[in-house]
């Protein structure tokens, strides 16, 4: 085995590795210096290495490099922002960075099938408690602010020293330490990555019961046949082997959501206004009762955009070979304006068809929006749209669902120093959907504390981007850059606070509907 000589202190830690093998794609890394070692150990806590220490040298367990390659106008010779190249442990055998052969496109269709939900049927909603004005201004604030922390983290996926930050929990243990960063990095995206998953059981699920109940007329069929129908179809397409291999399902999600999304805001139009409406907001009794509607209102708005949870992920599946935040943002540019003109035209276009008689729930909606022309007709449109709606959640299963199975294989292959055998990742993926459909069956008013669940989450989108901005590029203190990341830092946390609170108070009163999705 090769010596090397000791680095003097003050040398970046990657400048003490000495790759042995070059054409081998997995590697092994001799680290000479204590200090060095130690800050890297700190910087990638989160792939829990393997480090054998000794007086002299440690071993590191198996990591990935990217490949030298050209300068950063042309895509030549460019290996990393601080030229050192990509250098992530493990990431050659974990499903979300597996293969990074991802492009422009692939990352587009990730993206649309990841952030268009079914949070954006109920925007029509919460313009009945704020009104035209408010309800487009409070739309287009946060679209605007998550767009924003979707770029800080574009910009984050790659350090100056040319680690790639390919998962959500990494980078929040880099900006905050271990400790602090797996608490607020690690509950919330395995939380939110989970529990999406089971909404999606019960949206889906309920969906196909809708489905058989008002189409084919078999009332017969249980919510447990359906969900675990659903579940089945979800297993099934999780067998994928990693991210960057869902491209196709991914296209299917985007185009079935984006369909169903037009159909329903169309079809309000098509049939015009109903009688006796009014789009003033209601009356009630107390201030309390109006402040806590008005909360949750704003909780529907700002959590009708998801998927920040994923973004790193997606990231993660384009090449090393050229800085990833150019075609990543790119995407995300295409993605975010389908999405807008989704949305917009779903929370205007309901809003002016129903009024204050919007309908409350998703089931009503669909319902709602199939009741156009004569009974034969109406029956095709609902049809149609619950199918697209199944083949939707589908397709955004499998995406939220690599998340929690890249962490699974991480525990495993992290211990073992060895890449999950096929029959072991396919039997934690089946684990993980017996368990969620479990948790659905278990509790299906989740999706009545939506804006509970999504305050509680809440800080990941709109809070964390901006602190992470702070803590790891260091802005110049009350600078402007500073000021308004701190300022909306500091403002997501209180609105997650709010929205909690609003949530609970409207659950104690309210009580918990389990039939939430049912007309």
């Amino acid at each position: 085995m090769c010596k090397l000589a000791p680095y003097k202190c003050g040398f970046s830690c990657f400048s003490a590795f000495k790759v042995f093998k070059e054409t081998a794609d997995m590697e092994e890394v001799v680290v000479m210096e204590t200090d060095c070692r130690a800050e890297l150990t700190r910087g990638h806590s989160f792939h829990s290495f393997s480090i054998r220490s000794s007086s002299e040298s440690a071993q590191v367990n198996p990591i990935t490099t990217s490949p030298p390659c050209g300068g950063e106008e042309d895509g030549t010779n460019w290996r990393g922002p601080g030229g050192g190249g990509e250098l992530n442990p493990l990431d050659a055998w974990l499903p979300i960075t597996e293969s990074r052969n991802g492009n422009t496109f692939s990352v587009t269709f990730h993206l649309l099938c990841s952030g268009i939900g079914f949070q954006a049927l109920l925007l029509p909603f919460a313009f009945v408690t704020l009104g035209w004005a408010w309800g487009i201004i409070c739309l287009s604030l946060a679209f605007t602010w998550q767009l924003y922390t979707i770029w800080l983290l574009v910009q984050l996926h790659e350090s100056e020293s040319g680690i790639r930050y390919s998962r959500y929990i990494h980078l929040a243990v880099t900006a905050f330490g271990p400790k602090l960063g797996k608490l607020l990095g690690m509950f919330p995206v395995m939380y939110l990555s989970g529990g999406t998953c089971v909404q999606l059981i019960i949206i889906g699920g309920s969906t196909i019961k809708l489905f058989f109940n008002t189409v084919c007329d078999a009332k017969s069929v249980t919510a447990t046949e359906c969900f675990l129908m659903f579940t089945c179809l979800a297993m099934a397409g999780a067998q994928f082997r990693n991210l960057n291999s869902m491209a196709r399902v991914s296209f299917i999600g985007t185009i079935t959501a984006i369909v169903y999304c037009t159909l329903i805001w169309a079809l309000s139009i098509a049939k015009g206004r109903h009688d006796d409406i009014s789009y003033d907001p209601p009356l009630l009794e107390s201030n309390v009762d109006r402040f806590g509607g008005i909360l949750n209102a704003l909780g529907i708005i700002f959590l009708a955009f998801r998927g920040h949870n994923v973004i790193l992920e997606i990231q993660g599946t384009l090449p090393s070979k050229h800085p990833t935040r150019k075609p990543m943002w790119r995407g995300v540019i295409i993605s975010y304006a389908v999405i807008a003109m989704c949305l917009l035209p779903l929370a205007v276009c309901g809003f002016w068809a129903y009024g204050n008689k919007v309908p409350s729930s998703i089931g009503e909606i669909l319902i709602a929006a199939a009741q156009f022309g004569g009974h034969k007709t109406s029956k095709f449109v609902l049809g149609l749209i619950c199918i697209l709606v199944v083949v939707s959640c589908l397709s955004a299963f499998q995406i939220y669902g690599m998340v929690v199975f890249d962490n699974l294989e991480l525990r495993y292959s992290s211990k073992k120093t060895k890449p999950c055998a096929r029959w072991l990742r396919v039997a934690f993926r089946i684990f993980f959907g017996v368990f969620v459909f479990f948790i659905a069956m278990a509790f299906p008013f989740l999706i009545s504390l939506a804006v509970l669940i999504g305050g509680l989450a809440f800080p990941l989108t709109y809070a964390h981007p901006c602190l992470m901005w702070i803590a790891i590029k260091k802005p110049k203190r009350k600078g402007v850059i500073w000021c308004i990341n701190m300022g909306l830092g500091c403002l997501g946390l209180s609105l997650s606070v709010l929205l909690v609170v609003a949530a609970s108070w409207n659950i104690a009163h309210n009580g918990l509907n389990a039939n939430f999705f049912r007309p």
